[in-house]
């Protein structure tokens, strides 16, 4: 650790406010377009995650709200919740997934809508506030120590099974939530190409970030 334990805490519960906040706002909105569209509130609420966005922002909000150096008093549930995410891998796993999830929005997706208003706060903070905030928390907060270089194999299973889960899905309802991956419009070659070329990009984000935790254990 590089901040003491009182800092960390602050820190990371200071970011999980407003991780959640953005999440919550989001929510809203897409249950108020959903409803506007003529759709149920759970329709909204099963459009809302069928985002690797919005997954992904869940899990920084879980990291943030029970990682803890130690275990702290409470109900069984909740010690097994933060021994799980006070896991180096699976904080750091997160940290590479919110980090593609800012870098594929800013490179693939920014361009072709416009959000304006509450949208283009919650857009705002979704894609690019929370990947920053949750790698300047991993950086200060996160024991990197245990980190390898197959770390970043172990970490392609999440966005993996999200892609197995948005075919699946799409396949029934017809919708996808990502052009790179809309199988009715692309055909299902040109979607695992992208996915391909996509996990590829995770994989070497994965091993930059153990590079980077490598660089700054050695740097303490």
């Amino acid at each position: 650790m590089h901040m003491s334990t009182s800092a960390s805490n602050s820190l990371r519960l200071s970011f999980a406010m407003i991780g959640w906040l953005s999440v919550v706002l989001q929510l809203y909105l897409s249950i108020n377009l959903a409803m506007a569209n003529g759709k149920t509130i759970f329709t909204g609420v099963i459009i809302f995650l069928s985002f690797f966005t919005i997954l992904t922002n869940i899990l920084v909000c879980l990291v943030l709200t029970y990682a803890s150096p130690a275990s702290k008093p409470g109900s069984e549930a909740k010690s097994k919740l933060t021994k799980f995410f006070s896991k180096p891998l699976v904080a750091s796993g997160v940290a590479v997934s919110i980090a593609m999830v800012g870098i594929i929005y800013h490179l693939l997706l920014r361009k072709i809508w416009n959000p304006q208003g509450l949208q283009l706060i919650a857009d705002m903070a979704l894609h690019y506030l929370m990947p920053t905030l949750f790698i300047i928390y991993w950086a200060l907060c996160v024991n990197k120590t245990s980190l390898r270089w197959f770390s970043s194999i172990i970490w392609c299973i999440y966005p993996i099974a999200y892609l197995c889960y948005s075919l699946m899905r799409g396949k029934i309802t017809g919708s996808y939530p990502y052009p790179f991956i809309d199988v009715s419009t692309i055909g299902y070659q040109q979607a695992l190409i992208n996915s391909a070329s996509l996990l590829v990009c995770f994989i070497v984000l994965g091993l930059v970030f153990v590079a980077a935790a490598k660089l700054i254990h050695k740097e303490h």
